[in-house]
């Protein structure tokens, strides 16, 4: 299985090995995850919720979830960061769509995004890698894909929002950001 997850890029990690462990119910796997991954986590929500204490609330939920789904991780599939942040970043939508004060505060334009000041120092240097090669790639977006991209990502509008918030029509909003996409796409397999 290793060896197909390499093929894939997929890196395995100690995070897979404590999440197939997590599946079986294993606390100190858990315990082990949580510490090696809350902070990334933590940083992830932050960047959808405006909120401190809501991202916090966001990030024990997210671990709730963790130790339900684990068993429905799929290494082939994605990496167990990948899978633990996009349900961070899923959940964190979902708390923002549903407390409207908060979504409200939101504005078109995505502030630049803070690296979680509590992230370990090999976790602030993994995200700022990543955090690079996105950038780069974002960067070759023209603007308005850029824009729309980083509003609905990071944070949590829906084609209807940003239709909304730009006086653009639906349709058009929806064949920038497939476009976009398929562009950053093929700059970070590149």
């Amino acid at each position: 299985m290793q060896a197909i997850a390499q093929e894939e890029g997929v890196v395995d990690g100690p995070e897979q090995a404590w999440l197939r462990r997590v599946a079986d119910g294993d606390r100190a796997a858990f315990e082990q995850l949580y510490q090696a991954t809350a902070a990334r986590l933590l940083g992830v929500c932050l960047r959808v919720l405006p909120d401190r204490a809501e991202a916090e609330d966001v990030l024990q939920d997210v671990y709730v979830a963790v130790w339900r789904k684990a068993p429905q991780f799929s290494p082939e599939k994605s990496s167990a960061m990948t899978w633990l942040a996009a349900i961070a970043r899923h959940r964190a939508i979902d708390r923002l769509r549903a407390t409207p004060a908060l979504a409200s505060r939101q504005t078109i334009e995505l502030a630049e995004l803070e690296s979680d000041p509590e992230a370990t120092p090999g976790a602030r240097a993994e995200a700022d890698s990543e955090r690079s090669q996105l950038d780069r790639c974002l960067g070759q977006l023209d603007a308005r894909r850029r824009t729309l991209i980083r509003t609905a990502f990071f944070e949590g509008a829906t084609y209807e929002d940003l239709a909304q918030r730009t006086g653009s029509p639906l349709g058009s909003i929806k064949s920038w950001i497939r476009r976009g996409l398929l562009q950053l796409r093929a700059c970070l397999e590149s």
